[in-house]
């Protein structure tokens, strides 16, 4: 029998008139540099979000500059028909290479290349970036630390969604990573990501989509899609789900707030906050008071007493940040010593019994300053600088506990004759930053300098921040883009005049220093209300229960006076309850504005007195809690384990459905015969029936004929499939080239062995499945379908891929050394 010599299988791509097929086939084309500018396109719209997370629009030229720089660098290497691998290093080079040349150009050889003092320089930046976080609200000052992480991020990004879309060929995936980027403004904004930021995402992807489905690439450009003449039904199916997604997802999933995403609510996956974050969520905890985090305390104090979490006393002039001071924080074993002496002899000892219920918070509430704790379960430690109580792998939630707190008996006149000098006292507490706003120091000279002793000062900031010309409001630091702490949003608050307590706190905390009074911000929470019972502490009877939570969340200075201590202040109007020694005549509130909280408290009927009988207060392992709560942070984790899990297992049936989908619904039907028959080794594979390496088709395909069992019986459409699906490739492969299409068709009616495209593979296909599976053991009918030897395979050959191409090195390297002894050997 002669046979015609082997001609290459066709990928797709058209031939070229003229005989200039291989020229053709050496260009790639526009695809690589238009999907980069699509990728680009994608993460800097969706970039667009984190304004209000950062302040301004100073933070966004460096992110485009490095966005386009790794998504071009892609495209390049691409453009050179590197190798995939060798492309996604190219992407990690040219992004580490970019961050060098913007952020760490004076600390690297050439400004390219890192040293050692750039690694310092790094450490240094994302240790500023962190404390950034945990210590501003959003909008956050754009500094170098916080842009540069962000630039980083958005590189890698750039990274995983070029990935998906080209040598994976998983276009529609990634959204995923556009919507990881979106996901930080949804959870942090009020406004949440944004209307702009979140339609030019959209935008973004869906011209991924388009790229991907326009262009016929080059097989070794990675890309496995081709021009569609369905694409733009897709595209408006696409389009209507994602709309339709935006309506309903907000309603469908716990932990949106109210309105329509992206643009009137804000994702919030944790559910109710429970705990108090220091200064980062104390705006969005008063924006949204809902009652969450029930903290109850009873006192033998002759007031209701502020909680105080943590004291806020680093500040480095951009924002004020907690100082845990880990190195010399303290066991909470016995006695807590405040480390400064107290010379006003009268004292007044107080005994409170807390219970957090479910408030959540590595910090411990506590009166100040306390001198014993009782009752609490796990590690505890104390700073000695500040006396703030800290858990070490354990928190607040579910404590019950007894605090025994001691204060001097304070009066206007035993403050005013505390002497001016400090003693002392560490420089944490009286640092004031070089780059104080004119507007502050001004301010605070206008206001207090007259003043004559630390009192009269410290009286005449609360005066002037109390005063009819300002405002408390939840929403204009918002509006007006300078909710934070920084000196810069401080400087914006004296000029609007209207904030909430982080600003009222900051600024006369700020003030205080610049007039040498030192200062400190505590976070907490404000007295509360009564409930209405009581509690029995042992030695004290049974005392009024008060009850505190998100709604009472506060923040307000302390200032440092000789031989009294820290003594609190309460600049806010509208918040918090102002101490008898700092009272005085203020004039009205401006209008709107209400006193004691009643503008964040529902209405409701005032609480009766505490009854006779009295409840015992639990024992410290008891759960005792009048507030059960369902925690919805550790069910998403549950839910989104097993969901992540369930996942990964399914990805290799996944993958092999998406192939067989993929050469069953061949785009250009001159592949529908050798997609057809690769489909067929594959579920040979995947049920035991691997081809050799050296076995020719017909040999192939007597083999698995076999293996099918009766020919005559049950197995004869999948025998007779096998048969036909053998000759139509020998057919392909061997034959003549194939005719015009009209042509064709004429030439293959009623002949014997063709192979009809689309359904008719498919329903071959599907008979040899349901043979191979009938003759198959459960477990290799498990193993077919949820870890099949094709796709396994390809997964191992992928993974061992570096350790060939090391091995490979590796051996040219031992080779050209032999060659290199020979000859000198000669």
């Amino acid at each position: 029998m002669t046979m015609a010599p082997a001609r290459p299988s066709t990928t797709g791509q058209q031939s070229t008139p003229g005989g200039n097929a291989p020229e053709a086939r050496s260009r790639v084309g526009g695809f690589p540099w238009a999907m980069a500018a699509a990728i680009a396109a994608g993460v800097c719209g969706a970039a667009l979000s984190l304004n209000g997370v950062l302040r301004g629009w100073g933070w966004y030229w460096p992110v485009l500059t490095t966005v386009l720089v790794v998504s071009f660098t892609l495209a390049g290497l691409r453009a050179l028909r590197a190798q995939p691998l060798l492309v996604t290093a190219g992407g990690f080079l040219s992004l580490g290479i970019i961050l060098t040349l913007t952020f760490f150009r004076g600390s690297s050889f050439l400004g390219l290349i890192p040293s050692g003092a750039t690694l310092t320089e790094l450490n240094r930046l994302i240790r500023r970036a962190s404390e950034t976080v945990l210590a501003e609200t959003a909008p956050v000052a754009p500094n170098v630390g916080i842009v540069m992480v962000i630039c980083a991020v958005l590189g890698l990004a750039v990274i995983l969604v070029d990935a998906l879309a080209v040598p994976l060929g998983m276009p529609a995936a990634t959204g995923v990573g556009l919507l990881a980027i979106l996901v930080v403004p949804a959870m942090i904004k009020p406004q949440s990501a944004g209307f702009w930021g979140f339609t030019a995402a959209v935008a973004g992807y869906l011209m991924i989509l388009a790229v991907s489905q326009w262009f016929t690439p080059d097989a070794r450009t990675q890309a496995d899609s081709a021009r569609s003449p369905g694409q733009l039904r897709r595209a408006v199916l696409t389009g209507a789900a994602a709309l339709v997604a935006t309506l309903l997802v907000p309603l469908a999933i716990p932990g949106f707030d109210q309105g329509t995403f992206p643009q009137g609510s804000r994702l919030n996956p944790w559910g109710t906050s429970t705990g108090l974050n220091p200064m980062i969520t104390l705006g969005n905890s008063l924006r949204t008071p809902d009652g969450s985090g029930r903290i109850t305390y009873a006192t033998n104090a002759a007031t209701p007493l502020y909680l105080r979490s943590v004291t806020v006393d680093n500040f480095d002039g951009e924002s004020w940040g907690p100082d845990d001071r880990n190195a010399s924080r303290l066991p909470l074993l016995g006695q807590i010593d405040p480390g400064y002496a107290v010379t006003e002899s009268d004292q007044v000892q107080q005994i409170t019994a807390i219970d957090t219920g479910t408030f959540n918070s590595p910090y411990l509430p506590a009166p100040y300053a306390p001198e014993s704790v009782r009752g609490l379960d796990g590690r505890w430690t104390w700073d000695p600088a500040t006396l703030s109580i800290k858990g070490t792998e354990t928190t607040t939630r579910r404590q019950e506990y007894v605090v025994t707190s001691s204060v001097p008996t304070l009066s206007a006149e035993v403050l005013a004759q505390s002497p001016a000098a400090v003693r002392d006292i560490p420089d944490d507490f009286t640092r004031i930053p070089g780059n104080v706003p004119g507007i502050v120091r001004t301010t605070a000279g206008t206001v207090a300098g007259a003043a004559a002793t630390p009192y009269d000062k410290a009286i005449a900031i609360q005066r002037y921040l109390r005063s009819a010309e300002f405002t408390y409001s939840l929403q204009s630091p918002v509006q007006g883009g300078y909710d934070g702490n920084g000196l810069s949003v401080l400087a914006d608050f004296l000029e609007q005049k209207s904030g909430y307590c982080i600003h009222y706190a900051s600024a006369m905390a700020v003030m205080a220093r610049l007039e040498g009074i030192p200062s400190r911000i505590a976070v907490g929470y404000a007295p509360g209300r009564l409930t209405g019972a009581t509690v029995t502490v042992a030695g004290q009877g049974a005392l009024p229960e008060y009850e505190v939570d998100a709604r009472d969340a506060h923040a307000w200075p302390e200032l440092y006076f000789q031989g009294l201590g820290w003594v609190p202040f309460e600049p806010t109007p509208s918040r918090g309850v102002v101490p008898e020694y700092a009272a005085e005549s203020f004039a009205p509130a401006a209008p709107g504005a209400v006193e004691n909280n009643d503008d964040l408290i529902p209405e409701s009927t005032p609480a009766p007195a505490p009854a006779p009988s009295a409840a015992p207060l639990p024992g410290p392992g008891s759960a005792g809690s009048t507030e059960e709560g369902v925690q919805l942070l550790p069910v998403l984790i549950t839910v989104g384990g097993v969901l992540g899990a369930a996942l990964l297992a399914a990805t290799p049936h996944l993958v092999r459905a998406g192939l067989r989908a993929r050469r069953l619904r061949p785009r250009d039907s001159a592949e529908a015969v050798p997609l057809a028959w690769s489909e067929l080794l594959d579920l040979g594979r995947d049920y035991g029936v691997a081809p050799a390496t050296s076995e020719t088709p017909r040999a192939y395909s007597s083999r698995l004929r076999r293996h099918l069992g009766d020919p005559g019986g049950t197995d004869a459409a999948a025998d007779q499939a096998v048969g036909v699906l053998t000759t139509a490739f020998e057919r392909h492969r061997y034959g003549r080239p194939p005719l015009p299409a009209a042509g064709q068709e004429a030439h293959d009616a009623g002949r014997p062995g063709a192979v009809p495209t689309g359904g008719g593979a498919g329903a071959r296909l599907a008979a040899l499945e349901l043979a191979l599976r009938e003759n198959a053991t459960f477990l290799q009918r498990l193993r077919a379908a949820w870890l099949p030897p094709s796709v396994m395979g390809r997964l191992g050959r992928l993974v061992g891929a570096p350790a060939r191409a090391g091995a490979h090195v590796l051996a040219a390297t031992a080779k050209a050394a032999t060659r290199s002894v020979r000859v000198r050997s000669r």
